[in-house]
């Protein structure tokens, strides 16, 4: 057998343990959250039907991950997906999904670029070169993430971050970045910045004209968005986004019941859910995006609801059909 053969069949066995793991695991999930969870495989195949992530992480990175941009997009086609949005901390995907489109024609992939220290940090030359790049499926502008003031100062590191704001304004090279987001209809996200600074950046977005916004993983930290600050942002006309991760941790069914209770009162019709995985040791993005569906399921939303957050929503976002 050729090395490229035992690859196959190890990366096809990985998925087949990987998938055997979710589905326990949507019967078996932390604090009774599976127990209100209906028809087990069944239920998790229809909620993935038609779904889309916007936040998949994947190989080629400088760090350890699951999975890479073409085999997460086969793998998302075979569960039955529509799209997935590839993103890469320090570095632009766009080049990447023109690959990994022309290997797999029947999904839609989209990139984006995070403007983190790599890419000259808030820097409208690369978000305008990114526009440039064969195919233009490079769809999504975080603003900086890893590099962000905000998350440096939040992990107490001591190094070169990015900065957003000064004051009560937004520095000029965001403004600028945001035109260009305006001028090319893409999307504005709002990465790790701090909750003040993302609804800053919502207002000028909105400001500008800029149609297709969204607050990344909110109610995570280092955002840590409050309800009152997630009901602004989406009066400000952005989605909101929760992103499941891994159920597997301890606090699984306390971070859903805490989802379940923001989403209610900022609206499904606000919000957008998403997988944020890719990393190494977690579960495979499309089938703990499928667990996460059926988490809040089981949290008492209806099929309907989810649908909305998971399918109609982030095709609004990103301009689709």
């Amino acid at each position: 057998m050729s090395s490229r053969a035992g690859g196959a069949r190890a990366f096809s066995c990985a998925l087949l343990v990987a998938t055997v793991a979710v589905l326990g695991a949507l019967q078996m999930t932390a604090g009774g959250t599976a127990a209100n969870q209906r028809g087990g495989a069944d239920d998790a195949a229809r909620a993935l039907a038609g779904a889309i992530d916007i936040h998949v992480h994947s190989l080629p990175d400088d760090r350890p991950r699951s999975i890479d941009g073409i085999d997460v997009a086969k793998l998302s086609h075979a569960r039955g997906m529509r799209a997935i949005v590839l993103k890469n901390h320090y570095e632009s995907t766009a080049g990447l999904v023109y690959i990994v489109r022309k290997l797999v024609p029947d999904m839609e992939v989209f990139g984006g670029i995070d403007l983190n220290l790599t890419v000259g940090g808030i820097n409208p030359a690369a978000v305008e070169h990114m526009t440039r790049v064969s195919g233009g499926w490079g769809r999504v502008v975080w603003m900086p993430t890893f590099d962000a003031e905000n998350q440096v100062r939040f992990s107490k590191e001591n190094r070169p971050f990015v900065t957003v704001s000064r004051g009560d304004d937004l520095v000029p090279e965001v403004k600028q970045v945001i035109a260009l987001i305006a001028k090319h209809n893409l999307v504005l996200a709002t990465g790790h910045s701090a909750s003040r600074e993302g609804l800053m950046m919502l207002r000028e977005g909105r400001r500008q004209g800029v149609q297709h916004m969204v607050v990344t993983h909110a109610m995570n930290p280092p955002v840590a968005m409050t309800v009152a600050q997630m009901q602004e942002a989406a009066k400000l006309g952005a989605f909101i986004e929760f992103t499941g991760s891994s159920l597997a941790n301890p606090d699984a069914d306390a971070r859903m019941s805490r989802f379940a209770d923001a989403i209610r009162k900022i609206g499904p019709e606000f919000c957008i859910l998403s997988s944020d995985l890719g990393q190494q040791g977690n579960p495979l993005p499309p089938d703990g995006f499928g667990a996460f569906l059926m988490a809040l399921g089981g949290k008492g939303f209806t099929a309907q609801e989810v649908d909305r957050m998971a399918k109609q929503n982030p095709a609004r976002l990103l301009g689709l059909p």
